[in-house]
């Protein structure tokens, strides 16, 4: 008599390949909410940077001069002594001029203007209207002195480190950091 032996998996072998097979799932599960939580963070970080980006460009336009930008020597003298007027100086001083705003006139006509500028709870223009689809995003900006930034060839008042910090929902925060130096008297 031939025997022949049975061939299959045993009740032990099936349980344990259902018990691994629940535990990849499972991790897999984990990993997929994971993903699919922080999928929506790259549209609240690119608007954070988009804002971060517009407001450095918008600084970094501003003049940087020994003289205020409405100085008539603003692009020849030399050092703030020979400015029209002690009002037309700029002073070394990093902070806006008395007045001065970035919404109305008199605005904002230098760099270090901006130091300490912020906004908070929504972004606005440069007319002070606020930009719909940006409320929850906050913005400040700092002006240093960078000098010490750059080779001795450039001296430390020659220079200003400017960061912009945007703060977004869900904690999502941007900061660039940018530079402009002196150009004045050099420019025609």
């Amino acid at each position: 008599m031939c025997s022949s032996r049975q061939h299959g998996l045993s009740l032990i072998e099936t349980v344990i390949f259902i018990v691994v097979l629940g535990i990849g799932i499972a991790g897999l599960a984990v990993l997929y909410n994971q993903v699919t939580r922080a999928s929506v963070d790259p549209l609240v970080r690119k608007q954070a940077v988009a804002i971060a980006t517009s407001l450095m460009e918008e600084i970094q336009l501003r003049p940087f001069t020994f003289c205020d930008p409405d100085d008539p020597l603003v692009f020849t003298e030399t050092s703030p002594l020979g400015c029209s007027s002690a009002a037309q100086r700029e002073s070394g001083t990093i902070g806006p001029e008395a007045g001065e705003t970035r919404y109305a006139d008199p605005r904002f006509d230098n760099v270090s203007d901006y130091h300490g500028f912020s906004m908070s709870g929504s972004i606005q223009d440069i007319t002070n209207t606020p930009i719909t689809g940006l409320t929850g995003y906050s913005a400040q900006v700092q002006i240093v002195a960078a000098g010490g930034d750059f080779p001795a060839a450039i001296p430390a008042d020659e220079a200003l480190r400017i960061t912009v910090t945007v703060t977004g929902p869900a904690t999502t925060q941007v900061v660039l950091q940018g530079y402009r130096l002196r150009y004045a008297p050099n420019s025609p």
